[in-house]
């Protein structure tokens, strides 16, 4: 950060202040490429931005960022509650370098009991809802589901297979032997008995659960006293199943139905946050967050930032509680109380047993940032080996590991993950579907020249300077001298000379620790087994074959579901369904002549020709 620099940031924002709205709503401060450096919020954007003209209160980030700023972008809405909304939804589209970012945030899993079928259906939901029935969540991970799922199975019996395997059964499938399923598609249960069992789910579901304790004691009573005792043993497991959810809830008895705990804890200059769910008055399941942002941020600031990204794409419960007092801690309930159409109270608690809760689980949250800082120190260490053993400047910050997949050149494909300091970074793995027509089939290393010279050319385009951190500083290659001589002539031939490259052959016998490495202007070497930075690497080239390896096998399965009528002008669903029914199979299809074609319902004669001349060239 240079003087000038910081004096151009400021003039630029002076400029903007001209014209910037009074209005509330949320601005963008850009770099120089575009970039969004930082998404804020205000209730007057003008008065707001105009405090970043004066120096003085700046702190050394902030000076950063001004410095760095050559434009800005100005969105207004009609109250502070919006704008808190959108700025949220802002951070997590852009990631702004200095916000505070929630980096994990992956959809949470639900438990769905479907209404839209006689045979109401239960099973694990992601994503969007389209079916219609209750969505019970959100769980901590799928674990969670899983667990609550057998539970649920073992007590009510309700079906989870799909609906095409429930059409097709001829016989009662193994659930129903082991008493996980009653078999409504061998009609092994009447329809009104089947409701009744959806109905005591969805009371469970909703934290009913002790009056269906109550009911399965009355009966398991009621039919020992009629002797009827295999029906008395089927409620008994039933209940025996509901003590099993019961005895694992201790912490959650003196809890609402619906709430989340979210405690933050700052250690070492980083806070991690912990969040537990309770739902039905149930413990769902508990994740740990780390999300990024400045040593010098507070934790109740980061903690707010939080929680408004957090509840940016899933719904808010009735009771949050945190574990420190939250800065406009107003502002957010009633913007979250908007987006929910009902009241959602923010609170942190001071005594009882919700104070205990919390404890538990600032606790969590210590103990998860703890850990991952221990994870951090070692994959440092790991890091300053692998600079020491390729004669880097320094431990890398971004390596890009590269493997080739396919079946004797079909559905070719490249892969590419990516780690640094904190692991791998899944969300900048990219796939390459291999399109050159002039390759030989299976030749590996004109498929890694293409892979490098798609990769670098487009990189050069969006980030020639080397500033936004999306160059690698270390490339692995699975394969030999081979595949490393495609490299390296490749990006040559793109003026990249400045780039390490290692390749990782398999070495004598193919055998797992005896890897051989070759890099541009060395012999080859080999690592002591016991190394710990050989099985880094093994485990960088592992994940990259195993994301190679399941592209490909999920490009191949795609493939293999196409028909042969998918390429034929003027054939949709319906006519080709008419002619699968009509012939029996797509080859069938391809045999016919156009008298036959013509034959099928809703095939013209100028369509029958069509298809003739389709599968004739």
């Amino acid at each position: 950060m240079s003087d000038t620099s910081l004096d151009i940031g400021i003039d630029t924002i002076k400029t903007h202040v001209k014209t910037a709205p009074t209005a509330p709503g949320v601005y963008r401060m850009l770099n120089e490429h575009g970039d969004v450096l930082y998404v804020g919020k205000a209730k007057s954007i003008k008065k707001r931005i105009v405090s970043y003209t004066q120096v003085a209160r700046l702190t050394v980030r902030l000076k950063r960022m001004v410095a760095a700023t050559r434009s800005m972008i100005f969105v207004t809405t009609r109250t502070e509650a919006e704008a808190l909304l959108l700025e949220a939804s802002l951070i997590k589209r852009f990631k702004p370098p200095f916000n505070v970012l929630l980096k994990d945030d992956k959809s949470f899993p639900y438990i769905m009991l479907r209404e839209d079928h006689a045979w109401a259906q239960i099973a694990k939901h992601r994503g969007a809802r389209r079916h219609r029935g209750q969505y019970y969540g959100p769980f901590a991970n799928a674990s969670a589901v899983t667990r609550t799922l057998n539970i649920l199975q073992k007590v009510f019996q309700l079906r989870s297979c799909t609906d095409a395997v429930l059409e097709s059964r001829t016989r009662a499938c193994l659930l129903h032997q082991i008493k996980r399923c009653s078999a409504p598609c061998v009609n092994k249960i009447s329809r009104e008995d089947y409701a009744d069992m959806v109905s005591e789910t969805r009371a469970f579901l909703e934290g009913r659960s002790s009056d269906i304790q109550k009911k399965f004691a009355t009966a398991m009573q009621e039919a020992s006293d009629t002797l009827e005792f295999e029906l008395a043993a089927v409620y008994r497991d039933r209940l025996n199943a509901l003590t099993q959810i019961q005895s694992h809830q201790s912490m959650v008895n003196a809890m609402v139905d619906e709430a989340d705990v979210i405690a933050a804890e700052l250690v070492g200059g980083q806070v991690g946050v912990q969040v537990f769910f309770f739902r039905a008055g149930q413990n769902w399941g508990h994740r740990a967050y780390f999300p990024k942002h400045h040593k010098s941020d507070d934790v109740a600031d980061v903690l707010a930032a939080f929680v408004v990204q957090f509840y940016d794409n899933k719904p808010a419960p009735r009771l949050i509680l945190t574990s420190h007092r939250l800065p406009e801690a107003e502002l957010i309930s009633g913007a979250l109380s908007d987006r929910m159409g009902r009241r959602v109270e923010l609170s942190v608690p001071s005594r009882g047993k919700k104070a205990d809760v919390m404890r538990e689980a600032i606790r969590n949250a210590k103990e998860a940032l703890e850990r991952r800082m221990a994870e951090s120190a070692s994959q440092e260490r790991l890091l300053e080996g692998l600079a020491e053993l390729f004669d880097l400047d320094g431990p890398p910050e971004r390596i890009e590991v590269y493997d080739n997949s396919h079946i004797q050149g079909t559905n070719a494909l490249g892969g590419m993950v990516v780690a640094g300091p904190e692991g791998f970074m899944k969300n900048s793995y990219r796939k390459f579907n291999i399109k050159s027509e002039e390759l030989t089939p299976g030749d590996d290393f004109g498929m890694m020249r293409e892979v490098m010279r798609r990769r670098f050319s487009r990189l050069m385009k969006e980030d020639a300077t080397r500033e936004r951190g999306h160059w690698p500083d270390l490339l692995l290659i699975d394969g030999g001298k081979g595949q490393l001589s495609a490299v390296t002539e490749t990006l040559d031939d793109l003026g990249v000379t400045d780039v390490a490259i290692v390749a990782i052959s398999k070495g004598p016998d193919r055998n797992a620790g005896r890897e051989q490495f070759h890099m541009p202007g060395r012999d080859t070497f080999m690592l002591p087994m016991t190394d710990p930075v050989l099985y880094y690497l093994q485990r960088l080239r592992d994940e990259a074959h195993r994301f190679a390896i399941g592209s490909h096998r999920a490009r191949r399965a795609g493939d293999i579901k196409k028909s042969p009528l998918d390429g034929v002008p003027g054939i949709g669903p319906k006519r080709k369904k008419a002619l699968l029914h009509h012939f029996g199979s797509a080859k069938a299809v391809a045999d016919a002549d156009v008298r036959d074609l013509e034959g099928v319902d809703g095939i013209s004669r100028a369509t029958a020709q069509t298809i003739y001349d389709h599968f004739r060239g």
